[in-house]
């Protein structure tokens, strides 16, 4: 039985601080903005309203949806990291391989030192790969 390829739909693209943004949302979501901000401030020193000048458009742009109780708006993810991280992907091929996989890969194995462990991880990789497309 062959395995459904996933959907060619193309998520909308996230900035590098919608990504910073993100990644601190799917580990404490729901969570208010000042939790994001608190959790990011050694690192980046973003203002409270930068951040929720940010979640708020990533509302906007439906990677963000946003719960009011009281005074409190909560904020929880509406794409998941496998969506994200595949979206990143397919503009990546677009832009660097004209959308294609095995051109990426070809470019990995003959411009970057791969170790035996990696090398070993990949030919595991593709076995698998192999089985789920019997």
């Amino acid at each position: 039985m062959s395995k459904k390829r996933k959907s060619k739909k193309k998520p909308a693209s996230m900035t590098d601080v919608e990504w910073v943004i993100m990644n601190v949302v799917w580990e404490h979501e729901p969570c208010a903005a000042g939790t994001v901000q608190e959790a990011l401030v050694k690192e980046y020193d973003w203002a409270y309203s930068t951040v929720k000048t940010t979640m708020d458009r990533m509302v906007t742009k439906a990677f963000l949806s946003r719960k009011t109780i009281r005074n409190l708006n909560l904020f929880s993810s509406r794409i998941s990291r496998d969506d994200a991280k595949r979206g990143e992907l397919q503009r990546f091929l677009g832009r660097a391989f004209d959308g294609a996989l095995t051109p990426m890969l070809q470019f990995i194995v003959d411009e970057e030192e791969l170790s035996a462990d990696e090398i070993k991880q990949l030919r595991n990789i593709i076995k698998r790969a192999d089985r789920q497309s019997e």
